[in-house]
């Protein structure tokens, strides 16, 4: 390959921005094989899993699976990944105080917008909005049978904290919520009047989209 069209002395001379996402994987994974470029690697990779969407979850094992990316090569790119989760979530280190829907939509959205199973977090929230912490409550399927009052407050209680949001995903990237959402968080907000903490919203993330239930009056 010529000198200047090489990735490393292409973004030297130009800059990252002048790179492709796949020059961009071929700099991680540094080496190609010996019938293959790193670039050729890099395009196999992103063409057969439709491009970075398919991979922002991948374990190590996952990327080993395809041609020529061993160990080496499937943990280097997990930690980059991994990286970018964390320098997205970073504007959200120290006291995060959650006011809207925007908010915490902003909030949950770089965690949970690539997540291939539907997750449940609680987010417990003091009598000013602002985070204590965020916890999982399952994975899988959300269902009234599956999703129980006890498990979403436990932590809440023992935070002593004034209120909750609940957030969920949709893998799909479509943020409508289901009948059984609804079932759902109407069945916590009853559970929350009881014991004092406030459900203040459900919040649905989709594909760089999220609905409300609160917003919609749903609840």
């Amino acid at each position: 390959m010529p000198l200047d069209k090489r990735p490393r002395e292409k973004m030297i001379k130009y800059g990252s921005n002048s790179l492709t996402t796949e020059e961009l994987v071929a700099l991680i994974i540094r080496t190609g094989s010996k019938k293959e470029t790193a670039i050729d690697l890099a395009n196999n990779l992103l063409n057969q899993t439709n491009g970075l969407k398919g991979i922002i979850d991948f374990t190590p094992e996952e990327f080993m699976k395809y041609r020529g990316i061993g160990k080496a090569k499937g943990t280097q790119l997990c930690a980059v990944i991994e990286l970018s989760k964390r320098i997205s979530s970073c504007k959200f280190q120290g006291k995060v105080v959650l006011n809207s829907p925007k908010d915490a939509a902003s909030f949950l959205m770089p965690m949970m917008r690539y997540l291939r199973q539907e997750h449940l977090y609680a987010v417990l929230l003091d009598v000013k909005n602002k985070v204590i912490a965020k916890t999982l409550i399952s994975k899988g399927g959300l269902s009234s049978s599956t999703v129980h009052p006890r498990e979403v407050f436990k932590k809440a209680i023992k935070k002593s904290c004034a209120s909750i949001i609940i957030a969920h995903n949709h893998p799909s990237g479509d943020p409508t919520p289901s009948d059984n959402d609804i079932e759902v968080t109407n069945r916590l907000f009853s559970a929350g009047e009881v014991l004092g903490i406030e459900v203040m919203d459900h919040i649905i993330i989709g594909d760089d989209k999220y609905i409300s239930l609160k917003a919609k009056k749903l609840f």
